[in-house]
């Protein structure tokens, strides 16, 4: 798959001269910005106006259709279920299994076309009707491919059922014949319809013989003339072999049978037996196998796959799959006659009919507009053990390469990209990676959507996009002043850096307010507040308020000393821890030591001592150094106090 298939289409962006100007673009993960650039193409140097605008092109736009996103909703449950098939089923049980499987796809490839088909059919705007009928024929298509991969890869029917397959694949596909019956049997006398012979051989063409033979008797019943030939040809119908689905017979004997069922049709034609109806002569020649006689009914027909199933009802009805690609091409070469040339449909379909499985996902990559079939055809086919040989040059298989890029298309949708996170897990070799890549381009707009993103990451043990995610969060909540959920998440992003900083908001906060907010979260910090020094002074800083208040004086005391001698508080809180001893300094009882005493004299002369000179000062300045002195000043006095009443009391205990 390396040859290059052809030109890439040329996409047109309105207002954007790219002849005339340079162009600028920036890659992203599922769309590309371009704008126009103020260098002309000609001369360098020469500065020309240019469009204003950046535009915005993507690449998976049925991603955004309300319609589609119901096929990938309901798809994904269907992958999710295939990925999880036993793989020790062997057999007849798995190929069951997987059949199954595919039928799910296609019921849901079907329910979005005929939802989409109402859409266009009730649509307005000429142009939506258009836009939605285009989808349709999409979809149309789709299902049409995967319906014959489904026959000729996944069933892999035997000669003889294949043919039933076929004509059921067909039947299903080509489907006026169905409102053309109900137009004509609503008639009066449906014998003298415009399109009663147009029916009867639609009919034949389909092999719907069962259905033709009721046509035939109402002719018969209308035109006693005609009811002798009408009745042999009905006959013939009845007679004709073919190996139904509960039929045990051989293929050596249905051949047999066929063999002198033709025969005994070529009687008829020779005999001129029906050279008086013109329309029987016809349909005995298609029976024949006649493929001038087929080619006549071109309209009747519509497409060379219907040409090509009916040739072999009525030449070769036990075709073994081996030879179906002669058959396949012959028939296209036949049908179009050279007349025009085939369409991106038609070689995927001869793709398909001469098993090239590798071309058929090929082809539909280039054809359709989005990666979702090939990505679930080619999965599907993979777990049938049909692409094991087939690897690619740049790291993955061609099942991994093609589901990395689905999954990188739903990322580009706001709520999709929950799916491309299963998608991406059942990719081996590279969707770890790829995951890790595109949830980090998520934008977190809420803090819902955050916390499903985090848990993702956390369910695959992706630590390194849990801790951007949360520093993300932490960074969003100080920003709306919600301490509390910030220092939250920068726990849970254990990024110590931004602890301190959120912390130091705290202490900022009690100083100015004289309380602390997020009371419960500082309360039950438990082994959280070792993650950064500044974390740990404020959840011991909480824990001397709750002994304070407690009365356990004592206690108080020496952790709120511990605080400040092993210089785990900030300087610049110093003043408020020594503000705090004031109360226990002024206790009837000694609650400090001389020591202690002596310990907080040290840590006051070291604040006051590195005390900053000021310049000239505004009145406020002055006020806050008049406090803060003020302040100085009741403590030493307190301090000296303690001092006096400790020593003595400690000389008292000394002497008894």
């Amino acid at each position: 798959m390396e040859e290059l298939d052809g030109e890439p289409a040329v996409t047109v962006i309105p207002g954007v001269n790219s002849k005339k100007n340079q162009m600028c673009f920036d890659w992203g993960p599922g769309e590309m910005l371009v704008c126009e650039t103020s260098f002309s193409k000609k001369e360098k140097s020469e500065m020309v106006p240019s469009c204003p605008f950046i535009y915005i092109i993507r690449k998976d736009v049925d991603v955004y259709s309300q319609i589609l996103r119901k096929l990938f909703n309901e798809s994904h449950g269907i992958f999710l279920g295939l990925q999880r098939i036993d793989e020790e089923l062997t057999g007849k049980s798995r190929k069951s299994q997987l059949v199954r499987v595919s039928k799910n796809y296609r019921s849901v490839i079907r329910a979005c076309m005929e939802e989409m088909h109402q859409v266009a059919i009730a649509a307005k705007d000429p142009a939506s009707g258009r836009q939605f009928s285009s989808q349709v024929s999409i979809l149309s298509a789709m299902e049409l491919i995967w319906n014959l991969c489904e026959i000729l890869f996944i069933e892999v029917a035997p000669a003889g059922h294949l043919l039933l397959h076929l004509l059921d694949w067909v039947r299903l596909h080509v489907c006026e014949v169905d409102s053309l019956s109900a137009d004509v049997l609503g008639s009066e006398n449906p014998s003298n319809h415009d399109s009663f012979w147009n029916l009867v051989t639609i009919l034949v063409l389909q092999g719907r013989l069962d259905e033709a033979r009721q046509m035939l008797s109402k002719e018969a019943d209308a035109s006693p003339a005609s009811a002798g030939i009408c009745r042999i040809m009905g006959d013939l119908m009845r007679t004709m072999p073919i190996l139904s689905p509960g039929n045990t017979q051989t293929l050596t004997e249905l051949e047999l049978k066929w063999q002198h069922w033709h025969e005994e049709c070529e009687r008829y034609l020779q005999d001129s037996t029906f050279a008086t109806n013109p329309h029987l002569e016809s349909l005995l020649k298609i029976m024949l196998g006649d493929e001038a006689a087929l080619l006549e009914q071109k309209e009747l027909l519509s497409n060379w796959y219907h040409f090509l199933v009916t040739r072999l009802l009525y030449s070769n009805p036990t075709v073994k799959p081996i030879d179906l690609h002669y058959y396949a091409q012959s028939s296209l070469d036949l049908f179009l006659g050279g007349e025009s040339s085939p369409e991106p449909l038609d070689n995927i379909l001869l793709a398909a009919f001469e098993f090239d499985i590798h071309q058929v996902i090929k082809e539909c990559s280039i054809a359709l507009s989005n990666w979702w079939f090939v990505a679930h055809l080619t999965d599907l086919l993979d777990h049938c053990k049909l692409l094991q040989s087939h690897n690619l040059y740049f790291g993955s298989n061609m099942r991994e390469f093609l589901l990395l890029e689905y999954a990188s298309g739903l990322f580009a949708h706001p709520s999709l990209w929950q799916l491309g996170v299963d998608y991406f897990d059942y990719c081996p070799k590279l969707g770890r990676v790829s995951l890790e890549l595109h949830i980090e381009r998520i934008p977190l707009n809420t803090e819902q959507k955050a916390l499903k993103v985090l848990r993702i990451c956390e369910q695959r043990q992706m630590t390194e996009q849990v801790r951007s995610i949360c520093k993300i969060l932490a960074m969003k909540a100080v920003r709306n002043n919600r301490l509390g959920s910030a220092l939250s998440w920068s726990i849970r992003a254990k990024d110590a850096a931004f602890a301190t900083l959120v912390s130091d908001r705290f202490l900022r906060d009690y100083c100015e307010r004289g309380c602390f907010s997020d009371l419960d979260l500082i309360d039950n910090l438990g082994p959280a507040m070792m993650l950064s020094d500044r974390l740990t002074f404020l959840g011991k800083y909480r824990e001397f308020h709750h002994m304070y208040g407690e009365k356990r004086f004592a206690d108080a005391a020496s952790l709120l000393l511990s605080l400040m001698t092993s210089r785990i508080a900030p300087r610049s809180f110093w003043m408020t821890l020594l503000t705090d001893a004031l109360p226990l300094l002024e206790q009837k009882q000694v609650i400090f030591s001389a020591e202690q005493t002596y310990e907080l004299m040290q840590c006051l002369e070291d604040l006051t001592s590195r005390r900053p000179v000021r310049g000239e000062s505004d009145i406020q300045q002055l006020q806050d150094e008049d406090i803060e002195t003020t302040k100085v000043e009741m403590l030493r006095l307190a301090l000296a106090r303690n001092l006096a009443r400790a020593i003595i009391r400690e000389g008292s205990l000394e002497g008894s």
